[in-house]
């Protein structure tokens, strides 16, 4: 067997198909729904083919329509899909929302997916080869919920090992899943073996009872780089590097986001880590890195699903030989607004249709 093409990010972890209301109200009284794709790892690596980088999905998906479904669309992207497996007895998950923020309670969420074809992810059934060809491996706490076979594989994957690729985690914290109560110290021994843990302040409050940025950084000492996200008050990154530093404490960075006119408070998290993730690759500085985590979460609360941006026409669906798709015009776009001076980026709005703007970025910013 060939050795897998190396790529510059593998995202493991389930995608579901999800259903969106054609119009607000109750679940019990929409009358219809407009398909889409939801996934907090499969969103990342969509997010990161669009930027331009080579990214790999490694699942399992249900031999069903809705199956054909996720790989066709992820795959539009320019995701390499190559390696997810197709499970004959397992179903693809599914779910129905309304519409409103998930990280609150104005909002109705009907999860189907216990059982999943993802949910049978482990050691044995994935290809390990595969999952550790990145130079950054990219998971998320959602997976560890799925299984005790998919706990076993998170915890086989961020084993400190010669060669390891930087291990990415995002907490992702869904009380729904964590039938046993394990949750809150399985997520802490995971992310204490990444070498980059997302993390949202009000996610650490509600599940491990920290109150704040710093109590964050002081519970997860192992871990090179920690981001703390503070929604509109912006996201702190720790990072452990004490060079020239007489306090030992690390390099601490914040950064405010820019002003969004919001259409729908989903999926931003996933495309914070993708545009941050983009920017490590690139190897810009921590503040870059957080302004393009913010850019691309202002471009997915500027569209109705998950996903920050469409997948560019006639994208072919894998990378051969692991090289990076064209880079897009919107990246570009992107990096003028990451150069702006503190000023001008604390007055810069952005609104639906801004990664399709390649004009100034004065044509998008507030006075």
């Amino acid at each position: 067997m060939n050795a897998p093409d190396v790529v510059d990010v593998v995202a493991l972890g389930e995608s579901m198909v999800t259903f969106l209301p054609t119009r607000p109200g109750r679940l019990a009284d929409v009358p219809s729904f407009d398909r889409a794709i939801g996934g907090a790892e499969s969103n990342v690596a969509c997010g990161l083919a669009a930027a331009g980088h080579a990214v790999r999905w490694v699942s399992r998906v249900g031999a069903d329509g809705f199956g054909d479904h996720l790989v066709e669309t992820i795959g539009a992207y320019g995701v390499d899909v190559t390696s997810v497996r197709r499970d004959p007895d397992r179903p693809t998950g599914v779910y129905f929302r309304t519409a409103g923020d998930r990280g609150t309670d104005a909002h109705e969420v009907a999860y189907y997916r216990a059982g999943s074809a993802a949910s049978a992810m482990s050691v044995d059934s994935v290809d390990l080869d595969a999952v550790r060809a990145g130079r950054i491996l990219h998971l998320s706490g959602i997976t560890a919920a799925l299984s005790p076979e998919c706990r076993e594989l998170l915890w086989e994957l961020t084993e400190p090992r010669p060669g390891r690729p930087l291990v990415s985690f995002d907490v992702n914290h869904r009380p729904g899943l964590w039938r046993d109560g394990d949750g809150p110290q399985v997520l802490l021994e995971l992310a204490r073996r990444a070498d980059l843990v997302f993390v949202g302040d009000d996610e650490a409050r509600a599940v491990w009872g920290l109150p704040g940025s710093r109590a964050v950084r002081d519970a997860l000492p192992e871990v090179e780089t920690v981001v703390v996200k503070q929604g509109k008050g912006g996201a702190t990154a720790f990072n452990r590097d004490t060079s020239g530093l007489e306090d030992g404490d690390g390099t601490v960075t914040l950064v405010r986001p820019p002003h969004v006119d919001v259409v729908a408070a989903v999926g931003a998290g996933d495309a914070f880590a993708a545009g941050f993730l983009s920017a490590t690759l690139r190897g810009l500085p921590v503040r870059d890195r957080l302004r393009h985590g913010h850019l691309m979460a202002a471009a997915a609360l500027t569209v109705p699903g998950d996903l920050a941006v469409p997948p560019p026409a006639r994208r072919p669906t894998t990378a051969p030989h692991g090289a990076a798709p064209p880079r897009p015009s919107w990246i570009d776009h992107a990096d003028r607004l990451v150069a702006l001076d503190d000023r001008a980026w604390g007055t810069l709005r952005l609104g639906p249709g801004w990664t399709q703007a390649a004009t100034a970025p004065e044509e998008v910013r507030t006075p």
